[in-house]
């Protein structure tokens, strides 16, 4: 039997930016012509994010929450190098990068052999935080046969996951598995581990109709608008208990990651997408520490949609494997933030 850890981590806000682009999602959000000027006042913000912007548009903030953040990868490091998997499992979300109009499959598992990207190539966001040209090229380890392995014994267990062993309309690896690739490297120490993406259509009705990103706040798609839903939370939850059980009939030690942070602002509706939905995440991440692996996976699809909780679907896998598993939770911390637009957690099982 193979031995599994369980990992759950944020690949956002852009670390690989500098700290004054860190509240870029914000500032497009509040700069909205859309956004009515009655919202952007102090007394109609919360408390917390007119203290996090100060008197300096939240830089200070932002090299704090960097150093919190770096802090709480680095103990997902530490743990991930004793262990020293043969695999690394991610599921993260294609934010319309590598599926697009010509399909989106729900769940695709990417069983290449080898991932070569240039993440710098097309950076949007100014300098990155290494200084890194825009040649640099990130090679990081695939490994086909287990990819293989996956995607046969999903299907055979009744999930009808698409496979993949090329890109699609992408090169290399999409942002959420390069951001973990980049934030648990972060050091430069290199990352020796082969991954094994599993790419979740966490946007469902946005995927397309908003290029899987920003909505105008004033007009947001809606009925015949959206594109068809992204898998419930149920789906999602027992697709990693599923997973769980294949792997841990494998020869590999495998760790299984979820990489995302939880409710984004810039797709919660709730908060004019302005902020993330902080009492939201609360009661979720109660409900992981309390091991209530039942608040989860009744969780409702409208509820993630409401509170712009998205590509936590990508959280939903990991603890359907770890109810499976019967797995303990080791430590688990909730970074709570509103300028930098997504709560954070990490833990480890």
């Amino acid at each position: 039997m193979a031995e599994i850890l369980g990992v759950g981590m944020t690949h956002f806000p852009p670390l690989s930016a500098q700290d004054e682009r860190m509240t870029a999602a914000f500032t497009r959000m509040i700069n909205h012509p859309s956004t009515p000027e009655e919202a952007k006042t102090g007394s109609a913000l919360p408390a917390e994010l007119v203290a996090e912007l100060g008197d300096d548009r939240g830089l200070s903030a932002a090299a704090e929450h960097r150093d919190r953040l770096r802090r709480n990868l680095a103990t997902v490091r530490t743990r991930l190098d004793e262990f020293n998997p043969d695999l690394v499992v991610v599921w993260g979300d294609d934010q319309y990068e590598n599926f697009k109009e010509s399909v989106i499959p729900p769940f695709c598992v990417l069983a290449y052999d080898e991932f070569t990207h240039k993440p710098w190539k097309n950076f949007h966001l100014g300098d990155n935080a290494w200084g890194e040209d825009s040649d640099t090229e990130l090679r990081v380890a695939g490994n086909n046969r287990a990819g293989r392995y996956l995607a046969g014994g999903l299907i055979e267990a009744g999930f009808d996951v698409a496979y993949s062993y090329r890109p699609n309309e992408y090169d290399g690896l999409s942002h959420a598995f390069t951001n973990t690739v980049l934030y648990l490297d972060y050091d430069r120490k290199g990352f020796p581990y082969p991954i094994l993406p599993i790419s979740v259509n966490c946007y469902g009705g946005l995927v397309i109709s908003a290029k899987g990103l920003f909505v105008d706040p004033g007009n947001p798609p809606s009925g015949d608008a959206l594109d068809p839903p992204s898998p419930s939370p149920t789906r999602c939850f027992d697709l990693g208990a599923a997973t769980a059980r294949v792997m841990a009939a494998s020869p590999w030690r495998v760790a299984l990651v979820a990489s995302a942070s939880w409710s984004h602002g810039f797709l919660a509706a709730c908060n004019r997408y302005l902020y993330p939905d902080v009492a939201s995440d609360r009661r979720l991440f109660e409900a992981l520490e309390a091991g209530d692996y039942d608040a989860w996976r009744s969780y409702p699809l409208e509820s993630i949609t409401k509170s712009g909780q998205q590509e936590m679907l990508n959280w939903f896998c990991l603890l359907g494997a770890m109810s499976e598993l019967g797995s303990k939770l080791q430590w688990a911390e909730l970074v709570e933030t509103y300028i930098f637009n997504s709560n954070k957690a990490f833990v480890l099982f």
